[in-house]
């Protein structure tokens, strides 16, 4: 009998639930596991981008993580960069490239990337960028004198590296040299007048002296002996007139290949040089083939609800700071954006 109601009293007793666990803080933009994120997205935007220069990271604007499986989640990245002085042809590694300063004229990109990360690697989805040149009126309010970025498709720029390129081909001893496409340019006006141009090159099946004979029938070498190049050049024509050129072939590059446009590249200009711009656009738009989920709608519903949490984080925090606190107390700062690592355009 006193086992019965010995029985009783315990299923009387009332049941204590475990409290949830807390859902885990939202990532931050500048948290190992977001760089590492950004450093494979990164390599990836540079990895498929076929004109123009690379470019390095400059800042994580967002970043949204949606879990999916256990080791497995959707991570959404919004991300700031800047051109580097390395064409894409380059096999300079990014992390030797030299950043393009301010006064440069600097070029700044903006991506968007969808990844996944399974069992502690990323993989890339969908990326989708653009890039756009600093204005000039922010340039010459710190550089009054800095020469300017000139559309690729400038008359004195496009004369200037065609001068230049002929002088390299008439001078070398190594193979003849055909325009890929025109990368910078720059003109200054006073005190001299000066053309600074930057295009890609690629040796063709010819020695110098063969193409001085029939430079027609020169041709660029297929993709398994392909060398492709970089030059610069400085055209003076006032006070007086002086050309310098400076060219470097890199060498065979194994898996390296150029896209040609569908169109005449007699002049190096790819189709959105035609149409006037200062700068090859980082128009990038790119869906992983292995990829089973889509970058539209998703993606965009995404990213707009990454920014609506980055706003509720700030909206908190200014929050608490009503809320007397101790002398000296510092309020943590929004976990996005992130640092600038270079300089904010």
């Amino acid at each position: 009998m006193k086992a019965l109601v010995a029985l009783i009293l315990l299923i009387q007793l009332p049941i204590h639930k475990a409290a949830p666990a807390a859902p885990p803080a939202p990532l931050g933009c500048d948290d190992p596991e977001a760089e590492a994120a950004a450093e494979v997205a990164v390599s990836y935007i540079n990895g498929h981008s076929h004109h123009g220069y690379k470019f390095v990271l400059n800042r994580i604007e967002n970043i949204h993580v949606l879990p999916q499986l256990p080791n497995n989640d959707i991570i959404f990245l919004e991300l700031d960069l800047l051109e580097t002085t390395c064409h894409i042809l380059s096999p300079t590694p990014l992390a030797n490239c030299t950043v393009r300063s301010f006064t440069e004229h600097a070029v700044e990109g903006d991506c968007d990337v969808k990844l996944q990360k399974v069992n502690g690697k990323f993989f890339v989805l969908a990326s989708k960028c653009h890039s756009h040149a600093d204005s000039s009126e922010d340039i010459l309010q710190l550089c009054p004198d800095c020469p300017l970025l000139a559309r690729l498709n400038d008359t004195e720029v496009v004369t200037t590296v065609t001068a230049a390129l002929n002088d390299h081909n008439s001078k070398t001893a190594g193979p003849h040299l055909r325009l890929l496409e025109i990368g910078r340019a720059k003109i200054q006006y006073v005190p001299a007048h000066i053309v600074f141009v930057e295009f890609a090159v690629a040796a063709t099946n010819c020695s110098a002296e063969e193409a001085k004979e029939n430079v027609e029938a020169c041709q660029l070498l297929p993709d398994d002996q392909s060398n492709f190049g970089f030059c610069t050049a400085t055209m003076v024509t006032r006070p007086s007139q002086d050309l310098t050129v400076n060219c470097k072939l890199y060498g065979h590059q194994p898996g390296v290949t150029y896209s040609l446009p569908g169109q005449d590249t007699s002049a190096g200009l790819v189709p959105s040089v035609v149409q006037g711009f200062t700068n090859h656009n980082l128009r990038f738009s790119h869906n992983n083939p292995v990829a089973s989920e889509s970058i539209s709608s998703e993606f965009s519903a995404s990213m707009l609800s990454a920014k609506s949490v980055a706003k509720r984080a700030v909206a908190e925090v200014a929050q608490h700071d009503k809320v007397p606190r101790p002398v000296g107390f510092v309020p943590p700062p929004p976990p996005c954006p992130g640092k600038i690592r270079h300089f904010k355009i």
